[in-house]
């Protein structure tokens, strides 16, 4: 016989998924450019997020089906389909986090996370074994695998900054459809045989509505738990300044001038006078430090924040690329491509590459940044002209 669904439920299952998906793709888009411990607790919760994104949605989606008949749910397949689910989306995060996103590595991460959805999926139906036989359609079946793994790849493209580079809420919402898509069209295809029985019909001790908004409830308590711990805390700057004990190495700055900056359209023609930044703001373990602007080499751009790059490592900072940007001195620093801004004075050379091109920048280790197409010519005239004003 077919299930039907109550319409709250489904609608409570869609949101769980997409807010589980935001915290979770948030995580996942500063895993490529994090180091050591810090990578490793963003690769886990990004992928822990997700999987509970995935498991709750499933779990809400199957209290909101309407059963004929009374149903138990066996223990062990529910928390091995959430286990399961943890590693493939798991590996799916560290495959699109490895590297640059090409359409090869975009393809692999996206079966992954959306092998991990249809995983999680069935092998948790097969909790329901104890009380019914399931049959499946296997046409349903086919397109409910298609839908997670292009929606799966289509919210990485989105999230990793490709094409128009929208919201991230985008990126979870496109992907919070796809797994509660995945699931609602398993689900259209399924059919339950149920046993003859004599058994007598009892209530359940908590109804399926208030188990769903427990489900839920500790959901996002968990992602948020997540989202709070791995975001750098930026309100220790004050105590950084005010240790004694900071060492010289750390060059401990007083009071730090990390300038005014304009929003102003090119510098803002008729504007008040821009006072220009000396140094920009950088996490180091969760402390704010500040770098000096001439140890600048590139900015490059991530979600709402931005790495800098002195030469040693690429260092976390608050700024989002435009605040950057416009805190910089234009004559040292130009903007090569959406999400890089590289310092003039460090380019070794400017390549083209395909219908871009390449800046590879001087520092201990080969560092190269993408420069599009129509930033190659003024580049390369900024810097004929700081040579010019060098001499």
């Amino acid at each position: 016989m077919p299930v039907t669904h109550e319409p709250w439920l489904v609608v409570l299952s869609l949101f769980v998924a997409i807010q589980g998906s935001y915290v979770g793709l948030s995580l996942a888009v500063q895993v490529r450019d994090s180091f050591a411990m810090r990578r490793k607790l963003l690769l886990a919760g990004a992928a822990i997020s997700l999987a509970v994104a995935i498991w709750s949605m499933h779990f809400v989606g199957m209290l909101a089906a309407r059963m004929p008949l009374p149903v138990d749910y066996l223990v062990f397949p529910t928390l091995l389909s959430f286990l399961i689910c943890v590693l493939v989306v798991g590996t799916a995060v560290f495959a699109a986090g490895a590297g640059p996103l090409t359409p090869l590595r975009l393809a692999a991460s996206a079966i992954f996370m959306g092998g991990g959805i249809v995983s999680m999926h069935y092998i948790g139906m097969t909790a329901l074994h104890s009380s019914a036989h399931m049959g499946h359609s296997w046409p349903h079946v086919a397109i409910s695998v298609a839908f997670a793994i292009i929606a799966s790849g289509f919210a990485l493209w989105l999230a990793a900054g490709r094409g128009v580079h929208p919201p991230l809420i985008v990126s979870a919402a496109v992907l919070g459809i796809g797994i509660a898509g995945m699931h609602y069209t398993a689900m259209a295809g399924l059919t339950l045989f149920f046993p003859h029985t004599t058994a007598p019909i009892t209530s359940p001790a908590i109804s399926s509505d208030l188990l769903a908004i427990i489900v839920a409830i500790v959901a996002f308590l968990v992602s948020g738990v997540f989202l709070l711990i791995l975001v750098p805390d930026r309100s220790a700057s004050a105590t950084q300044r005010s240790d004694p004990a900071t060492s010289s190495d750390e060059q401990e700055i007083a009071e730090p001038d990390v300038g005014q900056g304009t929003f102003a359209p090119l510098g803002g023609a008729g504007s008040p006078p821009q006072r220009r930044a000396q140094h920009l703001p950088v996490e180091r373990e969760g402390v704010t430090q500040y770098i000096p602007v001439d140890d600048v080499i590139a900015v490059h751009a991530n979600a709402h924040y931005t790495y800098i790059y002195d030469g040693a490592a690429k260092l976390f900072s608050p700024l989002a690329i435009g605040d950057a940007e416009s805190r910089l001195d234009p004559d040292r620093f130009f903007r090569v491509h959406r999400s890089h801004i590289v310092n003039i004075d460090r380019v070794v050379t400017v390549r083209r590459s395909g219908d871009s091109g390449i800046v590879e920048l001087e520092g201990p280790e080969n560092y190269t940044v993408p420069i599009s197409r129509n930033r190659i010519g003024p580049l390369r005239s900024r810097m004929k002209m700081r040579l010019g004003q060098i001499a």
